[in-house]
């Protein structure tokens, strides 16, 4: 199950699924730059823009080791 919106910030690493890649499920590892989902949560991810300007829904939040 994706994370919750509550779960996610602004500077965290996290892993998305981009609209042109949910076919494959490909996934594309960056940094948040700003949440665009209201909600709580969603079925498929909440979604977000990168600091590199790439939009997704967030699959996985990278915790540093």
């Amino acid at each position: 199950m994706p994370p919750l919106r509550s779960q996610i910030q602004p500077g965290m690493t996290v892993d998305l699924v981009q609209k042109q890649d949910q076919a494959t499920g490909r996934l594309t590892r960056g940094v948040v730059a700003q949440l665009l989902t209201r909600s709580p949560s969603h079925p498929h991810g909440i979604k977000v823009r990168l600091t590199s300007g790439q939009v997704g829904r967030v699959q996985a939040v990278i915790t540093p080791e």
